[in-house]
């Protein structure tokens, strides 16, 4: 690799890493595993069951 080459290629490195901080933040929802998902899930039914118990 010569030098001219190895030069623009750091160049462009520091470019992008530059216009990455500056972009907007990603809005894409932190990833939850299926395991978790269906943890939840069984919490929540739980939570819902034990508030809609009949009161006669």
């Amino acid at each position: 690799m010569n030098r001219r080459k190895k030069i623009k290629q750091l160049l462009q490195a520091h470019a992008k890493k530059a216009s990455a901080k500056l972009a907007p933040p990603n809005n894409k929802d932190k990833y939850i595993s299926k395991a978790d998902r269906l943890k939840l899930a069984a919490d929540a039914d739980q939570e819902l069951s034990t508030a809609v118990t009949p009161d006669n």
